[in-house]
């Protein structure tokens, strides 16, 4: 039920060699406990606006059955907003204690407007005006720094069968609104006449609206595309809210193994901890910084996990974060939470500011039971959807309100919870979450590779099992 990963391997690897632009590679992986639509980008410093993003499409094995035909096509759509200012001139700027400055605009697959282009089949016509068409499969991901996009394609309705390895309810949408960090997978059948139409993507919840397009392009069309770009919603929190809570899991499909995805009952597991995290944004010593309960995180001399492994004292403190928030004025450290193998924690994120946030949690996948707007209580959860509520790994956080999830801590490691908007991540609104068992089993965490770099503090030591 999560995204299995050696803990060695995060906020330790990085690349400083970003992919150049225009250029999309998708890696085609098959794995035993994690399918799902996926992108990799590289993590380090303020590299992401580098560019170096691409598909990752996790298959699942032969027999066993998806929810849907095999599409005729399988294409990747990686969009997010774009910064001409190169990326050290933008760290520069952070590291002088401004803001992120507004995007100059929208990247499709690295292309400006009508860059980028899509072409499909049609089959052939049933009845005369009545065309029908092959469908083809989009697994789309906002790869951006900090804007929520909304996607739709010019006289297409999209069905959603995927989001982040979980198979949904499969709905029809116009469009979707796509947050940092976050992947759908859509079927769209080409069943209109033969012609071009645009791909669209657009900014939410902005005073100015960019877009960009693409292009779907018909294999029997002599039209290109024309009229006016079809529009999407651009401020309503509501609509978004309630397209939100419609995505919800096919308790009917197949997830990596055989058994029914609904087979897993999150909703009647007891809770054995509730975490409530608030972020906010602030000046520390004249200086921009963003937080998560009063903590901007700072990076150690040393990665966290080989610290952990090899017991170097004074790097971290675990419970250098508190699970509430405490009231306290903004401060930094190295803040990690310390959380118990095998417990089962509601995490609680609630944004008191007025724009949009996204949060991830490296590892994992979690159950995201509920949002609405205003403070949390414990009486929200009387609106918890506890049986059908969709498993992801990233989640937005309305203005002025909250997102609960439920998640069971299986994955042994120090594992980055972070906010997705990358200039408050680089600038301290991110934690580690150190998931521990006494029992040092390989059983439940990967030993660490023998071929590990090793950095810091932990220079010169030795990789072999303690």
């Amino acid at each position: 039920m999560q995204q299995r990963r050696n803990s060695y391997e995060d906020g330790v690897y990085g690349t400083t060699c970003p992919i150049p632009p225009g250029k999309n590679f998708t890696y085609i992986l098959q794995a035993k406990d994690q399918i799902g639509t996926f992108y990799y980008f590289p993590s380090l410093a303020f590299h992401k606006a580098a560019g170096g993003f691409g598909g990752i499409r996790i298959l699942s094995r032969p027999r066993i059955p998806v929810p849907f035909p095999d599409p005729a096509g399988d294409f990747t759509v990686l969009i997010g907003d774009w910064f001409k200012t190169d990326h050290k001139k933008l760290q520069a700027k952070l590291d002088r204690g401004h803001k992120l400055p507004f995007p100059d605009g929208i990247l499709i697959n690295g292309h400006g407007p009508n860059g980028a282009f899509f072409t499909v089949e049609q089959v052939g016509i049933i009845f005369v005006c009545t065309p029908t068409g092959k469908t083809y499969r989009f697994r789309i991901s906002n790869v951006g720094l900090q804007n929520s996009l909304n996607f739709r394609i010019q006289g297409h309705k999209m069905k959603l069968v995927e989001v982040e390895g979980t198979h949904t309810v499969q709905t029809m949408y116009e469009s979707l609104d796509v947050h940092v960090g976050q992947s759908y997978s859509v079927l769209v059948t080409m069943d209109q006449s033969a012609r071009d139409f645009y791909i669209v993507a657009s900014t939410r919840f902005t005073d100015k609206i960019l877009t960009t397009t693409a292009t779907l392009h018909y294999s029997n069309s002599n039209k290109a595309v024309s009229g006016p770009i079809p529009g999407g919603p651009t401020d309503q929190i509501n609509w978004s809210l309630n397209q939100a809570r419609s995505i919800r899991t096919n308790l009917t499909a197949s997830g990596p193994r055989p058994n029914p995805q609904g087979s897993y009952h999150y909703g009647l597991i007891n809770i054995t901890r509730t975490i409530k995290l608030v972020s906010s944004a602030d000046q520390v010593k004249g200086k921009q910084r963003y937080a998560v309960n009063s903590v901007s995180f700072i990076p150690a001399d040393t990665p966290l996990k080989l610290a952990d492994y090899f017991k170097i004292g004074g790097v971290f403190r675990v419970g250098s974060i508190s699970d509430k928030p405490t009231g306290q004025n903004m401060y930094l450290d190295t803040s990690v939470m310390g959380a118990d193998f095998r417990a089962f924690v509601e995490i609680v994120f609630e944004n008191h500011e007025s724009i949009v946030q996204s949060w991830h949690i490296d590892g994992y996948a979690f159950w995201v039971v509920g949002m609405d707007g205003g403070l949390w209580t414990p009486d929200s959860r009387k609106e918890y959807n506890l049986r059908d509520a969709v498993s992801r790994s990233t989640t937005q956080v309305y203005p002025r309100s909250w997102t609960a999830i439920y998640m069971a801590l299986d994955n042994v490691g120090m594992w980055n919870v972070r906010t997705e908007f990358w200039a408050r991540q680089y600038l301290g609104q991110q934690f580690y979450l150190r998931v521990y068992s006494p029992v040092n089993s390989p059983r439940d965490e990967y030993p660490i590779p023998k071929n590990a770099l090793l950095c810091g503090r932990a220079q010169g030591k030795s990789t072999r099992p303690l």
